[in-house]
């Protein structure tokens, strides 16, 4: 399996770092927006094509799938333009920005029947996976979740503290994981409300945002981000269930009283992005809708659709 990277920053490297983990994959090609740092991670990595140009790698015969971790604008589109060029794609969360693009990228998976999977990393992460796990064997019936999604971030910055070129958004892109993820455990989402802070005089973006949502199973999730937040940073989850309570970090998982939870058996890796790119590689061999494929992570761009209506309203 013959991978080309777009987006040679901080997640990008994670990918790479995934990859290398996964027996009979190679990347064959990295696309960046600077050259000479683009030339930089490609020798870290020992990949062998460098360009500034995603067309000129689509048109390259040694590449089978494209990763997009490009600015979230970009998704949409270079997702449709790898699928126009016969490739699969992976495209790094959020699908897109905006209700009518998440649509295109439907249809034109739908038109090639390509792979088309996107970065919703929270259905892969060890922690989450145990408690779908526990839901899924009617072990636990969620009740509530409660998620904090925090930052320090308000200037253009990257997870490594560099400047970015785009703008990062509350809703389009950190909302997704969570809007998403309690679909994934609670069912589908029949009600979405959204308030949101001071838009920010530079950015042009709300830096506090505060969501409610409710399931078809009578679940409900309550989400607050922030852009401002001077503290821990990160998502925490706090899952309120039936028979128990627990906490997901990452990829670390703990009992309501904060007791450590041993998920290291739950798959064949720690790594959420490993075992995301993982799915990638398996339903492309294995002609199969991966989870999180377009279609599966789809009604979530219908809520943040609805819920960025009710913001502009």
């Amino acid at each position: 399996m013959r991978i080309a990277l777009a987006g040679a920053g901080a997640f990008g490297e994670k990918h790479l770092d995934g990859l290398k983990n996964i027996d009979g994959v190679s990347v064959t090609s990295i696309i960046g927006r600077e050259l000479e740092a683009t030339k930089a991670v490609a020798a870290k990595y020992g990949i062998g094509h460098v360009t500034t140009d995603l067309n000129e790698t689509l048109a390259r015969d040694d590449v089978d799938a494209v990763i997009l971790c490009t600015p979230t604008q970009m998704h949409a589109a270079q997702a449709i333009a790898c699928m126009d060029a016969g490739k699969h794609v992976e495209v790094e969360i959020p699908l897109a920005d905006s209700w009518a693009d998440a649509q295109a990228v439907l249809a034109k998976q739908q038109e090639t029947g390509l792979t088309c999977m996107v970065g919703h990393t929270r259905r892969f992460n060890p922690s989450h996976q145990y408690v779908h796990n526990l839901v899924t064997a009617g072990e636990l019936n969620l009740q509530q979740m409660d998620v904090q999604t925090y930052f320090f971030r308000r200037k253009n910055i990257n997870a490594k503290g560099e400047a970015r070129s785009w703008t990062d958004h509350l809703l389009w892109h950190h909302a997704a994981h969570t809007v998403d993820l309690f679909a994934y455990q609670a069912g589908k989402i029949v009600s979405a409300h959204a308030m949101q802070g001071p838009i920010h005089p530079e950015l042009g973006i709300a830096m506090d945002m505060s969501i409610q949502l409710k399931s078809e199973s009578g679940a409900i999730c309550t989400l607050s981000l922030s852009f401002n937040n001077d503290g821990p940073l990160g998502t925490y989850f706090r899952y309120i269930g039936d028979t128990g309570t627990y906490l997901a970090r990452y990829d670390d998982l703990f009992t309501g009283k904060d007791e450590p939870i041993d998920v290291s058996k739950v798959d064949v890796s720690m790594n959420g992005i490993e075992l995301q790119d993982r799915e990638f590689i398996s339903a492309i061999r294995e002609g199969r809708d991966p989870n999180s494929s377009v279609t599966k992570v789809f009604d979530c761009y219908r809520v943040l659709g609805e819920l960025e209506t009710q913001l502009a309203g």
